[in-house]
């Protein structure tokens, strides 16, 4: 377990800290700047997306996850952010073309910055993807890509927090606590 863990950690730091600071600042401004938040992946990075989505409703963000029945219609103004490794999923480059045709900001996080995602998106936010084929073994799949996703967008809530003047106070209020 330990070379797993370690070969998964170093990986994980590689591709957050490659983000491009610029892009980052976008995503921070994108999401303070929208009416309503949606977010969407397929499988594994959906579930990345429903995570994030939780922390935004914690932060008081109008969010959605696309998809959900109670999801709203995507509207100008509206900020949408898709989670693909590849850039290449099908429903979530609709997702993209669709939302962008509205007037919606469209971000992205994927390994592919040269993906039809990619292109349908006003910004990329590239987290690349270290292969090591010696390694792989160690995190299989998309393991490296969606644990740092997930470690990016949690790493964005500190700066939101402070923009938006909230406490872990505040947060914990809009906390689900189902008592």
């Amino acid at each position: 377990m330990s070379a797993s863990l370690d070969y998964i950690l170093d990986a994980i730091k590689r591709s957050v800290s490659s983000v491009d600071p610029d892009a980052v600042n976008e995503f921070i401004n994108g999401i303070l700047n929208a009416k309503t938040i949606f977010v969407y992946g397929s499988g594994r990075s959906g579930l990345i997306g429903q995570f994030f989505c939780v922390r935004l409703v914690q932060l008081g963000f109008d969010v959605h996850f696309v998809g959900d029945m109670t999801t709203p219609i995507v509207m100008r103004g509206d900020l949408t952010i898709l989670v693909s490794k590849t850039g290449n999923t099908m429903s979530v480059v609709q997702t993209a073309n669709i939302a962008s045709r509205v007037g919606s900001k469209v971000i992205c996080i994927t390994d592919n910055q040269d993906s039809k995602l990619a292109i349908a998106s006003d910004i990329v936010i590239h987290l690349p993807v270290y292969r090591d084929k010696d390694k792989s073994k160690y995190a299989p799949l998309g393991t490296v890509f969606e644990e740092s996703a997930i470690v990016f967008l949690d790493s964005t809530i500190p700066t939101l927090m402070e923009r938006l003047g909230k406490t872990e106070s505040d947060m914990r209020k809009r906390h689900a606590i189902w008592v």
